[in-house]
């Protein structure tokens, strides 16, 4: 279950990361609000999930959950670049993730 929660906290980090791009340097109210609770809200599940597996596998798994699905969605909504080398790397990045769910304890 702890893994479960810990994913759903990546795809939150995801969610207000993408959404940092609609809050015109949090002049927009509700589109400032939206990340905000996101954040609050995916930190918390970070911390609940991190009862169970140990920290420093949690908050690497959060964070490349985080960094690759974020550098993802800006490539497909936002038209950012996608090179061969951005792609391999958000490839070794997702096998890093992978390989820390792996060899946890």
């Amino acid at each position: 279950m702890a893994w479960l929660i810990l994913v759903v906290a990546g795809l939150l980090e995801v969610g207000w990361a993408i959404g940092l791009k609609y809050t015109d340097g949090f002049t927009k109210p509700i589109p400032s609000l939206l990340p905000v609770l996101g954040i609050a809200v995916s930190m918390f599940l970070l911390a609940v999930a991190a009862r169970t597996i140990p920290i420093g596998t949690a908050y690497a798994v959060w964070v490349g959950i985080g960094a690759c699905g974020t550098a993802i969605l800006g490539i497909v909504l936002l038209g950012e670049p996608a090179g061969a080398a951005r792609l391999f790397f958000l490839a070794l990045l997702i096998a890093a993730i992978i390989g820390l769910k792996a060899t946890a304890t």
